[in-house]
């Protein structure tokens, strides 16, 4: 056994211990508190109904619902707070130690993890680097945002396994703890919703970073280099050539040495997916030689909704990449699908600029399906730029409309890309529910 049970055993041993959220990874929590500690009490709390028996929870477990579920989170010692859940206030108005699985996880698991954020690409990063480690015959372990949670992972660990963890910035947002290699991939405006200000969400991802130390490695993007940090910091770029990690027409240069990507061979489309390969070259460049990544990226298939091939009906290329929330990722499914017709645009309008996408579409010569409430204001600015073949740009209310139009006027033998470059949530549960669903009528067609 590691020593993770010691620690989480220590660590709620006479507590009251309070698991806020009863989701995905609040279960696993309380799987882990059940087996393993001796806490004073143990609640869970959440907005929504928590059924007893269904979750076999015993009668010493207690369960607050509802919406004032967060008002009792001074009765306890510990709250373990799921990434789902927003606080009413902040951890420092409080009388409890808030915490998380992934603070925990990453106490005694810091020097064994290569920590992943960023706006777009961590799924496809993070998945790529645990595939070239797996085939490469390392003890790797995938985890986090991707959909695993930590703790499931924990009893598993050795002291020569490599840990790849997922972080989204509700994962690292009260983080005090950074893992000894973090990467950086970008920052887009996202989830403002949530968090009001670009700072407050940079300052949000900024905890993949801010607690490393003096020897840690961070692999970040040369336009959001931090200053004054501890740990050795990697620039890696598309565009600047002076960059430590530097990709250009399919060739990754750093420390005087150069991968060709082959490009051919892989089934990761897109000059974007070429900087996700370019970082995971890097970040397992001391375990793996070329010959082996390339032997294992060209056996890596993409994740489900990023850019993901679906059929071809009505002699039209169909696309879901219903992962995309940002300008920057329906640009660049534009930039990368080939043959593109015609793209689909709108979700939910969480305020985010579209300034640069409309500027794009203007340029690009591309169907545009607008849909939804942010489709509707992509497709009011983009009559309103007064360029001379506005009857490319098109509004539907839903989906199924979008679908349906883009297989009248999609050119034959052309590509349809759903590229939404918004939230799918109030229309959808989330995005894979979204992709889906495109998925289901394209095949209805």
């Amino acid at each position: 056994m590691n020593n993770f049970v010691e620690y989480i055993k220590n660590y709620t041993n006479g507590k009251s211990v309070c698991i806020l959220g009863f989701g995905r990874e609040g279960k696993s929590t309380y799987k882990m508190i059940q087996k393993y500690c001796s806490p004073k009490s143990i609640a869970i709390a959440d907005l929504n109904k928590v059924n007893r028996e269904d979750n076999s929870l015993p009668k010493s477990v207690d369960i607050i619902t509802g919406e004032g579920y967060q008002e009792c989170l001074n009765k306890f010692d510990i709250v373990f707070k799921s990434p789902g859940i927003v606080l009413n206030v902040h951890p420092s108005q409080l009388n409890c130690e808030v915490t998380s699985e992934t603070q925990i996880f990453f106490s005694v698991f810091r020097d064994q993890i290569i920590g992943i954020t960023g706006t777009k690409g961590k799924s496809t990063v993070s998945s790529l680097t645990y595939h070239i480690l797996k085939e490469s015959g390392a003890d790797a372990y995938l985890a986090g945002n991707i959909g695993i949670p930590v703790f499931d992972i924990a009893e598993s660990i050795k002291d020569n396994s490599i840990i790849v963890c997922e972080l989204s910035c509700h994962q690292l947002e009260y983080m005090t703890v950074s893992p000894s290699k973090a990467v950086f991939l970008n920052l887009y405006e996202e989830h403002l919703d949530h968090y009001g200000t670009m700072e407050n969400y940079y300052n949000a991802k900024k905890n993949i970073y801010l607690h490393q130390q003096k020897g840690d490695l961070l692999l970040i993007n040369s336009e959001i280099i931090p200053d004054n940090i501890a740990s050795n910091i990697v620039s890696v770029s598309m565009s600047d050539s002076s960059a430590d990690v530097f990709v250009e027409n399919s060739t990754v240069k750093f420390d005087g040495t150069e991968y060709c990507i082959p490009v051919e061979d892989i089934k990761l489309l897109g000059v974007h997916n070429q900087y996700n390969i370019a970082i995971v070259r890097y970040i397992t460049s001391d375990l793996v030689d070329d010959e082996n990544f390339t032997k294992a990226l060209c056996t890596f298939s993409p994740l489900a909704h990023r850019l993901e091939y679906v059929d071809t009906i009505r002699n039209i290329r169909w696309y879901d990449d219903s992962i995309s929330t940002a300008c920057a990722t329906a640009i660049g499914a534009l930039k990368s699908v080939p043959n593109v017709g015609t793209i689909l645009i709108g979700g939910m309008d969480r305020g985010i600029d579209y300034a640069p996408l409309v500027d794009f579409l203007c340029d690009f010569n591309v169907q545009v399906i607008c849909m939804e409430a942010s489709g509707k204001r992509v497709y009011d600015m983009l009559s309103e730029t007064g360029t001379s073949d506005s009857s490319r740009f098109h509004y539907v209310p839903h989906l199924k409309e979008a679908v349906e139009l883009a297989a009248d006027i999609t050119p034959d033998g052309m590509s349809c890309v759903l590229s939404p470059a918004a939230a799918s949530y109030g229309i959808f549960k989330n995005f894979e529910e979204r992709g889906d669903a495109f998925k289901a009528l394209v095949k209805s067609l």
